[in-house]
């Protein structure tokens, strides 16, 4: 893809006293012609302008030219009675009105902007593009914006959270002690224990 690129350079235009010479120039031609060099003064702006507008309407006024024309010259006499003799007369005058009121509000309009474009930016680019970005070159150093400048803010630490105050450790329960019953059911099993024990030994001693 290509885009639109970069115009040339814009001139300086022409003087507004050479401007004027030459629209009174193509005007008075076409009017001493009858409209037959009507087409002489949209030609002269294509060639300003360059735009395909302007090349078609001239295109359209000569060809318009040319039939109105082709149809006068048919026409019998030397007074128009017919009706192919009046679209021929209507056509010729009626493209030299719009050729030449065209004309002077494209060509004015045309040098206007020049003008204006030549006045911001004298030797830039052409109307309607725009202004390319100048590169840095060797001897070209970005300039710092002048005046004071805030100091820059310190770099925030955050301050860690205390830890919380370790507690006593845990004291175990002390142990249960054991149930009266259970102490009074052990110790007359060691009574009956012993009783048995002194039996059997008065038993072996009678022997």
């Amino acid at each position: 893809m290509q885009g639109h690129g970069y115009g040339q350079p814009v001139t300086q235009p022409p003087h507004t006293a050479w401007l004027v010479f030459l629209r009174v120039l193509f005007v008075a031609l076409g009017i001493l012609t009858i409209g037959f060099l009507s087409w002489a003064m949209l030609l002269r702006l294509a060639l300003v302008t360059r735009r395909s507008l302007d090349w078609g309407l001239f295109v359209a006024v000569l060809a318009a030219d040319v039939l109105g024309f082709t149809l006068l010259g048919t026409e019998p006499g030397d007074e128009v009675h017919t009706t192919g003799g009046y679209v021929g007369l209507f056509l010729v005058l009626g493209t030299l009105v719009g050729a030449i009121a065209y004309y002077l509000a494209a060509d004015i309009q045309h040098f206007v902007l020049r003008r204006q474009a030549y006045a911001v930016v004298p030797g830039g680019p052409a109307y309607g593009y725009p202004a390319p970005a100048a590169p840095y070159g060797v001897t070209t150093v970005p300039t710092a914006p002048t005046g004071p400048t805030a100091p820059a803010p310190a770099p925030h630490t955050p301050v860690p959270a205390p830890m919380p105050a370790p507690g006593p450790p845990p004291v175990a329960p002390p142990p249960q002690p054991p149930a009266p019953a259970r102490i009074e059911q052990v110790r007359a099993e060691l009574d009956e224990l012993s009783d048995y024990l002194r039996r059997q030994d008065g038993h072996e001693g009678g022997r």
